[in-house]
């Protein structure tokens, strides 16, 4: 057997790469998957043969060849399409555990770029080192393992912060172990071909200390490792590397006690070799109980035998012949190791683009995904630009007017004094508004649809509940019959039923807002039913006051008509302002819609280097350049908030007078308060509209987000079950191994001799379902929260 270790490959499976390639191009894309239907197939057939698995040497070119393409992959497309990739852990336990399997094609790469160093090193324990150029090609496969991996393929692995089962064979302690490890090989390599040449022992004795050195470097690394990283390692790979380290001191000690007598340093010869005993002593010791090979085991013996044998002869000769004093080992100059080996990198891994050949580059005309996605953030930031600080600015400014001006009793006020008898036309269009819009009967119809859509919302919710008692009475069942290993479903399923807690405050919460919706309806139901009245009925329904058409009566002087003409100019001014901010708002909306920053971010991606991962920030000035073209509507915006507020001040000052002037005057009074009312209800209607198509787009959007969850307790439950029953199987059958029937455990122990506590003890079978608040179970989040009105949004509130 050898007497070096090679690292195993970490056990890939079969991934669906055609269908997440398709899915993703599909849905983030302008393109059509057809349309990269060579590089999918490149793709696939480059990771059936460039994922390891094989020792042969043109296994390298495969392997780097397939990294080349997922570097250039990197370029087009983010780590996560969707694509779920299995790898097994380096050391997989007998038998196997499940496969780590994460969405990530930088995990993907790292494992690539880990199992190039399991073949580099595979290939090297298969070299004869009998031969000088075997040792040479050992040396040198071992340099070319696990740096890269190191420098390049970790850094890119990022986990989320919730993952659980994490590859704790790709971290860098890890690696790093693998590699210290590797080198002392390569180390070992130089060394035996510098015996095997006779180089001068004391050159020897340097290399050998290098060699312990290297070996000590690794097995320092995994020592000083978190608990779950050193349990990765087989314990035999660990007191195969201490032994050796312990070997090559001891080999370093006898070789230089060597060169000690040819120069006829005899005493300190007798030290190094007493030194060498005590590690080789520690090597032997740590061999025969570490179960490492025989070969490792027949080193260190064959080493020990040596040294002792010199030790006892150079004792003699000095007790004897030469009386030399053995001086201490604190006295002895220490032996400088000396390192001909270091960590070499491929070329083709430094600089993928070599070995694409003609081949072709997988994804070369797409579009990188960072540069795609610094579109879509521009597009999205834009949105919220047109929507939060010109759209909602402006509708909040024009509700602020509104509120103003309600609080003012305008126009209502001149309107009664203006039009003393008849309707106001202002008042006849939205009565018109109203009639044509079928205001009540649309109201009566969105408040069945809302309460239809909050019945069946809940129902689903509820449904949901059902799969997971369901499940909960199955376990329970279950746990009766059958002594099973895993946390009960009220454990198991928690992170669910968190989840379901939250959806039922948010409908509970909604539910109470649609109530105050349809209290607000009832209460104004009767007063904008008469807004669909016919002209004559309407104007019945508001009395005329004592003002005559020409402003003379005896209630009104000359004064209030010039208060009146003033304050109806002031409004007019405030229509004006108004228009004008709708007509900004209306101007920035239609520049969005053919506002385009692909061509400038196009231009962008092609000053960077051709195969650059390209990140989204990389564009963030660009970006913020062409958001800057928005600044002019948002100066325009500021500027007529200023004046609606110079406007409104302006309006409240004029308006006290006008009441001063006028306040005698009760038939005035009284039309003026039934225009308002009248003018009021037109509001409240439009107010419950927008409340009830807020309410319907929140039920509409959260019902898809509960079917959705539904369907994971669906699942969630479903693999519970198909584990109860794999587990009851599984126990069933260890029950028959063991010679007693389970049906019969039961009378065994009641009649049967006392049996120890051991064999009494029901067999387990350990549960292996992914936890809850892993990606599996995930379902979207929430709506962008419910209807204004359901959280009181400082920005907008349904319910006044």
């Amino acid at each position: 057997m050898p007497n070096q270790l090679a690292v195993p490959f970490k056990k890939t499976y079969a991934a669906s790469v055609r269908q997440a390639a398709r899915d993703y191009i599909l849905a983030h894309t302008e393109d059509h998957p057809d349309a990269f239907k060579w590089d999918i197939d490149l793709w696939e057939s480059l990771r059936t043969s460039g994922t390891g698995g094989i020792v042969h040497v043109e296994q390298i070119n495969a392997a780097i060849s397939y990294h080349a393409q997922l570097v250039f992959i990197l370029t087009k497309l983010p780590s996560d399409i969707g694509l779920e990739i299995a790898y097994a852990r380096v050391f997989a336990p007998s038998p196997p555990s499940l496969p780590i399997t994460l969405r990530s094609l930088a995990f993907e790469r790292a494992a690539v770029l880990f199992n190039l160093g399991a073949l580099y090193s595979q290939l090297a324990s298969l070299e004869d080192r009998s031969s000088q150029d075997g040792l040479k090609r050992a040396s040198a496969h071992y340099q070319a393992t696990l740096a890269f991996l190191i420098s390049s393929g970790l850094p890119k692995l990022t986990l989320p912060p919730d993952c659980e089962d994490k590859p704790l064979d790709l971290t860098e302690t890890c690696v790093k172990s693998l590699e210290w490890l590797m080198l002392a090989q390569a180390q070992e390599c130089v060394w035996q071909r510098a015996v095997i040449d006779h180089y001068k022992n004391g050159l020897i004795a340097r290399l050998a200390t290098q060699v312990s050195s290297l070996y000590g470097s690794s097995l320092n690394q995994v020592r000083s490792a978190p608990s779950e990283i050193r349990n990765i390692f087989p314990s035999e790979w660990l007191s195969h590397i201490e032994t050796k380290q312990y070997h090559f001191e001891a080999a370093a000690q006898y070789r230089k006690s060597i060169d000690d007598l040819e120069a006829n340093r005899y005493g300190d010869e007798i030290r190094r070799l007493s030194l060498a005993e005590v590690e080789a002593k520690k090597g032997y010791a740590i061999a025969r109980r570490g179960a490492v090979a025989p070969a490792v085991l027949q080193d260190i013996k064959s080493l020990l035998d040596v040294v002792q044998k010199n030790l006892a002869r150079a004792e003699r000769d000095n007790d004897l012949i030469y009386h030399q004093d053995v001086p201490a080992s604190s006295a002895l100059p220490p032996i400088q190791g000396v390192s001909m080996v270091s960590s070499i990198v491929h070329p083709g891994l430094q600089d993928p683009k070599s070995v694409t050949g003609n081949g072709g580059i997988i994804f070369g005309e797409m579009l990188g995904w960072g540069a795609r996605e610094a579109i879509n953030i521009y597009n999205d930031n834009k949105r919220n630009l047109i929507k939060e600080q010109l759209s909602d600015a402006a509708e909040e400014l024009n509700d602020e007017a509104d509120r103003t001006l309600r609080s003012l009793n305008l126009p209502s006020a001149l309107e009664a004094l203006e039009k003393p008898v008849g309707l106001p036309p202002s008042l006849l269009k939205k009565a018109e508004e109203v009639r044509l819009e079928q205001g009540p009967e649309r109201i009566e119809a969105c408040l069945d649809d809302v309460q239809r859509l909050s019945q069946h919302v809940m129902a689903v919710l509820d449904e949901a509940m059902d799969i997971l008692d369901s499940e909960a009475s199955e376990d329970e069942a279950t746990r009766k019959e059958v002594p099973i290993n895993r946390p009960p479903s009220h454990e198991a399923n928690k992170e669910l039923v968190v989840k379901q807690q939250r959806y039922r405050d948010v409908l509970n919460q909604a539910s109470a807002s649609d109530e105050a919706v349809r209290q607000k309806w009832e209460e104004w139901e009767n007063h904008i039913l008469e807004l669909t009245w016919d002209e004559d009925k309407l104007e019945a329904l508001v009395p005329s006051s004592t003002v005559s058409s020409t402003g003379r009566s005896t209630s009104a002087n000359r004064q209030t008509q010039t208060h009146a003409r003033t304050l109806r100019g002031l409004l007019e001014s405030l229509d004006d302002v108004r228009r004008s901010r709708d007509e900004l708002v209306a101007r920035a909306q239609r520049y969005a819609d053919v506002d385009d920053i692909r061509p400038r971010i196009l231009k962008a991606a092609s000053n960077f280097e051709r195969w650059t991962e390209v990140d989204p920030a990389m564009f963030e000035d660009v970006s913020d350049e062409e958001l800057s073209k928005y600044d002019k509507f948002i100066q325009g915006l500021a500027e007529g908030k200023k004046k609606q507020t110079e406007v409104l001040d302006a309006v409240k000052a004029t308006n006290e007078v006008f009441l001063q002037s006028r306040r005698a005057d009760v038939s005035v009074k009284d039309r003026e308060n039934a225009l308002q009312y009248l003018d009021l209800a037109y509001h409240k209607y439009r107010e419950i509209s927008r409340n009830l198509d807020e309410g319907l787009k929140f039920y509409n959007e959260l019902t898809g987000i509960l079917t959705q969850f539904k369907e994971a307790c669906k699942l969630w439950s479903h693999a519970r079950s198909q584990e109860a029953r794999s587990l009851s199987r599984s126990l069933s059958a260890m029950s028959i191994q063991d010679g007693t029937p389970q049906s019969q455990g039961s009378e065994s122990r009641s009649s049967g001799p006392p049996t120890s506590s051991r064999e009494s003890k029901p067999r387990k079978v350990v549960a292996n379902l992914p936890s809850l608040t892993s990606a599996e179970w995930e379902v979207d989040d929430l709506p962008q929260g419910p209807p204004d009105h359901r959280f009181e949004s400082p920005a907008k509130k349904k319910h006044r």
